[in-house]
């Protein structure tokens, strides 16, 4: 799955490629190689990332991208670029069954309709879903010989600004890289869960979870299909700052102990990690209700996905199966030195990025 705002000028196929997710605490960049029909994490790197706000500049970005490619250590120029929620609409929709082009040029001119929004100056690109087969929902033949309209097709819609893709692409070629592609940061989980767990992915209803600094997104997969989408404004930072304050410590005391398995602070997390879990629940019923399909996991990622203590809790509030899922399982780990210790731990961190690399390779 790729939705790409932004093609490289040459649509050859990279041998490597350089990911980067920009987070809102901290960068995440992956440097991938493709060797023959195996891909291979090279090395992997973080960085404390800008503080963009509202005062985001292309220098800005340019600068923290030359730091990123300096710690990689590589002479790749190839980048994809992930950007936030904050920066990209992503919305599963029906569309008539048109070819893609022609889908992008409906999104422009009917954008209300569509995504009950207007986005003037906006781009727009789309993943159309394959059609499911021996699906008992597609309908019988009767129904189908009494619908006189052509069926539509199931796509993911996404849409950005045009300015602000023109700034991303401006910083990218400013630190002397190419710019591949620019997608945005939900496609990274999803690309990475179908090549880890590809029997999972395609037989499954199952919900991802991937918990960032400032709000976490949730998406509910149905058989290989993105049906729901959501964000929550509870995320890593948000966690961190109430544990800090209810128990009186501070802000990096209590990320180590949020990450770490101290059981003094069990009780103070657990009115951190409640108001998440019920919001992931309250998406759950609803994707179960409407589809008459019981979710079978929860898989989590990001920083937080690394304490065992965060998934027992969001377990005991959801009354389900949550676990952390290894988004490198199925690249051929090429690292080095303390890189190739690290990865089985970090690796949840990284699920963005290598999604994100997927789609350009």
């Amino acid at each position: 799955m790729a939705l790409p705002f932004l093609n490289g000028a040459s649509r050859k196929k990279r041998n490597q490629v350089i990911a980067v997710d920009l987070g809102a605490r901290t960068s995440k960049a992956v440097l991938i190689e493709r060797r023959g029909e195996v891909l291979a994490l090279l090395r992997y790197a973080l960085a404390d990332a800008p503080i963009y706000g509202k005062k985001f500049t292309p220098e800005a970005l340019t600068t923290h991208l030359q730091e990123l490619v300096n710690v990689l250590g590589t002479t790749c120029k190839s980048v994809v670029l992930s950007i936030g929620s904050d920066a990209a609409i992503v919305r599963p929709v029906e569309l008539p069954q048109i070819p893609a082009d022609e889908m992008r040029q409906l999104l422009r001119l009917n954008a209300k309709n569509i995504l009950q929004q207007d986005l003037p100056n906006h781009v727009f690109d789309c993943h159309i879903f394959p059609p499911r087969l021996n699906d008992p929902k597609a309908g019988k033949k009767d129904d189908a010989a009494k619908q006189p309209t052509v069926p539509k097709l199931k796509v993911l819609v996404a849409a950005a600004r045009q300015q602000l893709m023109l700034d991303y692409a401006a910083a990218i070629k400013g630190a002397g890289l190419i710019p591949e592609a620019i997608v945005p940061g939900l496609i990274g989980p999803l690309n990475a869960f179908e090549l880890a767990l590809p029997q999972i992915y395609e037989s499954e209803s199952v919900a991802l979870v991937d918990v960032g600094f400032n709000h976490s997104a949730i998406y509910l997969l149905d058989r290989g299909e993105l049906v729901l989408t959501r964000g929550v404004n509870i995320g890593g930072d948000k966690l961190t700052a109430g544990l800090a304050e209810a128990m009186n410590i501070s802000y990096a005391e209590a990320e180590g102990i949020k990450i770490g398995l101290a059981p003094e602070a069990q009780s103070a997390l657990e009115s951190q990690v409640a108001p998440l879990g019920r919001e992931l629940r309250a998406s759950l019923d609803f994707f179960e209700h409407q589809q008459d399909r019981p979710v079978s996991q929860v898989y989590v990622c990001g920083a937080a996905a690394r304490s065992e203590m965060f998934l027992e809790m969001l377990r005991a509030e959801m009354i389900l199966e949550c676990k952390t899922w290894n988004p490198t399982t199925f690249l051929q780990l090429a690292l080095r030195g303390e890189q190739a210790v690290e990865i089985e731990h970090l690796g949840p961190q990284l699920t963005v990025a290598i999604g994100a690399a997927v789609a350009a390779l």
